[in-house]
């Protein structure tokens, strides 16, 4: 019996390691480190020694042939190599046909959704900033009066269409119009500026008012532009960041969006590097063109018939999965698809929607990110504009670096993308979403320090061989490259993530509150921080100190509510 006993001791204990050996190995495998672990190797050996301690007797003794069929099995595992071919780790790298079916024209809807708004991000600020009589300093007055606004509109439109109709229909109500403006644009608002706007009549109103109101009469003074700077940055909120995350988050698991998120990512940031060169060869083709056209207005029409085209790719790869993936059930859990649409919808007024959001300390944490990243992106940005402009005053010239700044962005942000998903397998959601915070704030504090400190750079700025001016820009340019493709790699991937274990009602409206009001409550919060500094000291150079120690208080409350929706983030997506 006694021996029995020790038989059955040593061969469960032998199973145990050979099988501790196995899964240990293949978790491994599925980390993608192809490497077995010191520990794993300790195990192995340790398999190897019961093995040869327990031989003797099962030579004697009569083993249960279950317990040696097992046994056999388990040896025959564990005397596979750990090592894989190289084709065989290409082929684990490789995403399941199932989940490239639906990621490749999800990376390619992205792909044209960026490539539109870095042509239009580029457009709007060279209108805008350039327009007569009007400069960089308008853009906190647009981003606070008119910009905010439409966005707090967009939001209740959004909310109702969200209850009349799915979710499919909601995408093209709110895509299409924005391609019919933006082809308007270029093709009929534009050629007749002169007709439409009233400089005469602004002329006339400024005489009567303190200098101080030049830029509000700006905004109406060049408003046609202005409409198209609040298009162009709601195409961002609205397009970019909600109906395409939306969609993304409805067809991806969280698991999925771990592994491909910071990946699908990098083929639309490729987005950047195209359209940056494409505005870049569009404002070199204006110095080919004969004396007496008007070479803006023909950039425009270059321009704008690339975002309607871009636009029309978009919408023909969201019809193309409507049609093939979300039909899928290898790509879309129809279960899970079937519920949700018998589910009633819950209709409530924009008050409840706001309370009902409110009362959710995960998304209060939520807009916290949002809004903080647009009140510090903000804070640099305008200062490093106003530099841009004193540089670039020519409109040609100022596209033409915007053009090279986005290609840069492009380069950087795919660098970015590529450690992204190791910084997510190797520490997590909660450090992936403090590396935009701290980016920010250690490239801002080198942008303020360049002009708090400007007369002990003079010297450096000579042996470079340029000026204090272009130094400026240069350094202002790189924070915002850094600023941005932190936020394009990790932050948005986080922010993305953190919706999937959400409630339907969360997921829609909450990221409407957060996405399209928070991003430009952020910006405009900004900007009125601004204005309020710019009243109180009289120029933004000399609002500078206040304006470093403010984005400093935001970063901390930054992290604050990061930790925060970390902390919920991995207690919700348990549970779910």
């Amino acid at each position: 019996m006694q021996e029995s006993f020790r038989l059955y001791s040593n061969t469960a204990t032998t199973m145990m390691f050979r099988l501790a050996f196995i899964v240990a190995a293949a978790l491994n495998m599925q980390g993608n480190a192809f490497t077995i672990p010191s520990r794993i190797l300790s195990v192995r050996q340790t398999t190897k020694n019961f093995k040869q301690m327990s031989t003797p007797i099962q030579k004697t003794v009569k083993c249960d042939p279950i317990v040696r069929n097992m046994s056999d099995a388990i040896a025959e595992d564990s005397s596979e190599p750990a090592k894989k071919s190289a084709v065989e780790k290409l082929k684990s790298i490789i995403p399941p046909a199932n989940e490239r079916k639906k990621l490749i024209p999800l990376a390619m809807m992205f792909f044209c959704i960026l490539f539109n708004y870095t042509i239009l991000r580029d457009t709007k600020d060279v209108l805008m900033i350039t327009a007569p009589k009007s400069g960089a300093e308008v853009i906190p007055f647009i981003k606070t009066y008119v910009n905010l606004p439409t966005a707090i509109g967009f939001t209740a439109i959004y909310s109702k269409l969200c209850d009349k109709y799915d979710q499919k229909n909601v995408f093209y109500l709110c895509t299409i119009p924005f391609l019919i403006f933006f082809g308007v644009f270029a093709m009929v608002i534009y050629p007749n500026v002169g007709v439409l706007h009233p400089h005469s009549l602004v002329d006339s109103v400024a005489a009567l008012l303190p200098a101080g109101f030049s830029a509000p009469l700006s905004i109406i003074r060049n408003w046609s532009y202005t409409v198209f700077y609040v298009m162009a940055e709601m195409w961002g909120s609205v397009v970019a960041s909600l109906l395409f995350w939306s969609f993304a988050n409805e067809v991806t698991t969280v698991d999925e969006a771990k592994k491909y998120y910071p990946l699908f990512g990098m083929g639309a940031n490729v987005a950047l590097i195209f359209s940056g060169q494409y505005v870049k060869w569009v404002s070199q083709m204006r110095g080919r063109l004969p004396p007496g056209v008007d070479a803006w207005g023909v950039s425009l029409k270059y321009l704008m018939g690339a975002v309607v085209a871009g636009g029309g790719a978009m919408l023909g790869l969201f019809k193309h999965m409507q049609d093939n993936v979300m039909t899928d059930p290898a790509c879309v859990d129809q279960e899970k698809q079937a519920l949700k649409k018998s589910k009633k919808k819950t209709k409530m007024s924009m008050k409840e929607s706001a309370q009902f959001l409110m009362k959710s300390p995960y998304i209060r944490d939520l807009a916290i990110l949002v809004i903080s990243y647009g009140m510090c992106i903000n804070i640099v940005e305008v200062s490093w504009k106003a530099k841009l402009k004193a540089a670039f005053p020519n409109p040609n010239d100022y596209s033409m670096f915007m053009g090279n700044f986005s290609s840069c962005t492009g380069a950087v942000t795919l660098f970015m993308m590529l450690i992204g998903r190791t910084i997510f397998q190797k520490f997590g959601w909660r450090k992936a979403a403090l590396v935009t915070p701290t980016m920010i704030g250690v490239t801002g504090a080198a942008f303020f320090g360049l002009q708090l400190f400007a007369p002990a750079f003079v010297p450096i700025a000579a042996s470079l061989g340029t000026t204090p001016l272009m130094l400026s820009v240069l350094v202002g340019a790189a924070q915002n490259i850094l600023s941005k493709s932190s936020k394009y790699s990790l932050f948005d991937p986080c922010k993305e993530m953190a919706y999937i274990p959400l409630d339907q009602d969360s997921k829609t409206k909450g990221k409407a509150a957060v996405d399209v009001i928070g991003n430009p409550l952020g910006k405009s919060g900004g900007s009125l921080v601004q204005q309020i500094l710019i009243f109180g000291v009289g120029s933004l150079a000399a609002a500078t100190p206040y304006l470093a120690v403010i984005l400093f208080g935001l970063i901390f409350a930054w992290y604050k509510a990061a930790n925060s929706l970390a902390t919920q983030f991995e207690a919700a997506t348990e549970a779910d």
